[in-house]
């Protein structure tokens, strides 16, 4: 597996030599007190320096070292109470470390990748956040491609076994990429990646890759077969550049047999939400152009799985994408569509149109899943402020419809996240939550939103929940009927990052370690064990028989090179 560098901040390359002059500065990222258990050279340094700086272990400095490199930056995370930090504190520190490299002028970064049995992931979750501490934004890329890379590479040193080292630095190619693409998408201003532009970008992306794409974007496809998602797309319909779309992503293993689970995801993708006609007033608009990062974060996963090719994994990613503009062909309240599903649905407010794109498209996906193996299915979205207020920043909410509950989902995508740094708190959907959208007038099946923002609204993140299941039919699909569907609603809300801060990519690296990351490295595990197997019991007996089958031998080592374990596997 190979990243292009065009959709990474740099390139990793592990380095075996600590005393390399290749590099013009150390990153070391620890949890412990300063001089406790580094290894040496780092810990006579790092004791010295404690000794006349008692804050050493807690903001960290910049130090001479006696390498090559010259220069030590000491990047601590603090001092850890085990009851409450999590393995975050070392991604924090990593980025931290990083940005602080590049104050003091580092161009060629070694980062020093310490274990700490703490936690589980530290080197994975401490390289991505060295990982995330380069990224350099789309727009300053195209603008001044003098500044596309902060560093010319990213080297990684550890006195961890290479195997772990290079499955460590193969999973983290690939989940960065994944975010990278994320953040490019989520945080790229709302003309940049208007909806024309996001497919755009996903075509150059998934170009002659295991990621097949399908877009619909004609306006009367879109009419006839997904009326919700057209009927926000109406005010922006009328100018081509900000025309609505709704983008198809697809990955199946090379051999579908293998298939024992598919991941369907419908990401809500609003390029700008001005709030239609129930405009967003007294500066509440500032920030909407993030609200397109969970289709960004869909994307972004479909890069993961696009480079790690899990084998047993089918992935299917809806993009809802589209923008809430205000005019004369604006959406307004009152109006009454019918949904994909045959549900009618009164609208109650043109700002909750995140809900509005999706239904449609959950539909198509829940049709889908009915005949797929195995199938989960997720709708991502930064929905609403109540989600943000309620979990806090930093912190998305996962909720379960009552099949995924007996299976306990959300607590597994919680212990997920939990590990590799992606955190999400649990909400209920409660019976409330579907009276609550229950249609109240004749001639109407469900009620869209009331008048009021989500955070003046009671259950404000839940009752979005079940509104998708209802508008989508997936209430239908219930524990007691025929065809029982897994859903999960997320929302990222609190976690995806607002201006000024970079979008995070959540939650990728949640969903990844939940479906993907255990199975691609018992994937690598496999392979390994059975080359050594074939060149233990077959190879080896060979050889001792003669030239002939000497030269047969070296035949049967090229096929195991190139059929079990690539190259670059760890």
């Amino acid at each position: 597996m190979a990243v292009e560098s065009r959709w990474m901040p740099c390139q990793l390359k592990i380095e075996l030599n600590i005393c390399s002059c290749d590099y013009d500065g150390i990153i070391l990222v620890s949890g412990s007190a300063p001089g406790f258990d580094e290894p040496e050279p780092f810990k006579t340094v790092l004791y010295s320096a404690a000794q006349i700086d008692s804050a050493l272990g807690i903001i960290g400095a910049v130090l001479s070292i006696n390498l090559p490199a010259k220069r030590l930056i000491y990047s601590p995370t603090g001092p850890l109470n085990m009851d409450y930090h999590d393995v975050r504190s070392f991604g924090e520190a990593a980025t931290r470390g990083i940005i602080r490299a590049l104050k003091a002028g580092v161009r060629c970064p070694l980062l020093a990748l310490l274990p700490d049995v703490r936690f589980e992931n530290v080197e994975l979750v401490t390289l991505l956040g060295a990982l995330e501490g380069l990224y350099v934004p789309l727009e300053v890329r195209e603008i001044c491609p003098e500044r596309c890379y902060k560093a010319c590479q990213l080297a990684v040193w550890s006195p961890i076994c290479s195997k772990k080292l290079q499955g460590i630095v193969k999973l983290a190619s690939a989940l960065e990429s994944g975010r990278y693409v994320a953040r490019d998408i989520g945080g790229a201003d709302p003309e940049r990646m208007a909806p024309p532009r996001v497919e755009e970008y996903l075509a150059e992306l998934f170009c002659g890759s295991n990621v097949t794409m399908q877009v619909i974007s004609d306006q009367d496809t879109l009419l006839q077969e997904y009326p919700l998602f057209a009927c926000v797309n109406r005010a922006a319909s009328v100018i081509p550049r900000h025309a609505g779309r709704i983008i198809f992503l697809t990955y199946e293993p090379q051999n579908p047999a293998c298939v024992l689970e598919t991941v369907m995801l419908v990401g809500k993708g609003v390029t700008y939400d001005t709030g239609g006609t129930d405009i967003k007033c007294q500066g509440a608009m500032y920030g909407m152009s993030r609200d397109k990062c969970g289709a960004a974060a869909c994307a972004g996963f479909m890069q993961v799985v696009n480079l790690l090719q899990p084998p047993t994994v089918k992935v299917v990613a809806a993009l809802c994408v589209l923008r809430n503009s205000v005019g004369e062909n604006s959406y307004v309240a009152d109006e009454i569509i019918t949904a994909k599903s045959g549900v009618r649905v009164r609208v109650g407010n043109t700002d909750a149109e995140g809900r509005m794109a999706m239904a449609d498209a959950l539909c198509h996906i829940k049709e889908m899943a009915l005949c797929s193996v195995n199938p989960h299915i997720f709708t991502v979205a930064t929905l609403t402020g109540h989600a943000h207020l309620s979990a806090g920043t930093g912190y998305s909410i996962v909720m379960d419809n009552a099949v995924a509950r007996l299976v306990s989902n959300a607590e597994k995508l919680q212990a997920s996240g939990e590990t590799i740094g992606d955190p999400f708190e649990i909400s209920r959907i409660r019976r409330e939550d579907f009276r609550f959208h229950e249609g109240r007038s004749e001639g109407d099946d469900v009620l869209q939103a009331v008048n009021k923002s989500s955070l003046r609204t009671e259950r404000g993140h839940q009752g979005p929940s079940a509104f998708l299941i209802m508008a989508s039919g997936l209430d239908k699909n219930g524990t007691q009927s025929q065809k029982p569907l897994k859903y999960c609603h997320l929302d990222i809300a609190g976690n995806a990052g607002d201006i000024p801060t970079q979008p995070t990519g959540s939650p990728i690296l949640a969903l990844a370690k939940r479906f993907l990351l255990d199975k691609i490295m018992q994937s690598w595990s496999n392979k390994r064990n059975t080359k050594k197997f074939l060149q233990d019991y077959l190879l080896f007996p060979i050889i001792l028989n003669g030239s002939y089958f000497l030269m047969l031998s070296h035949v049967f080592s090229r096929i195991l090179n190139l059929y079990f374990i690539p190259a670059n596997d760890p």
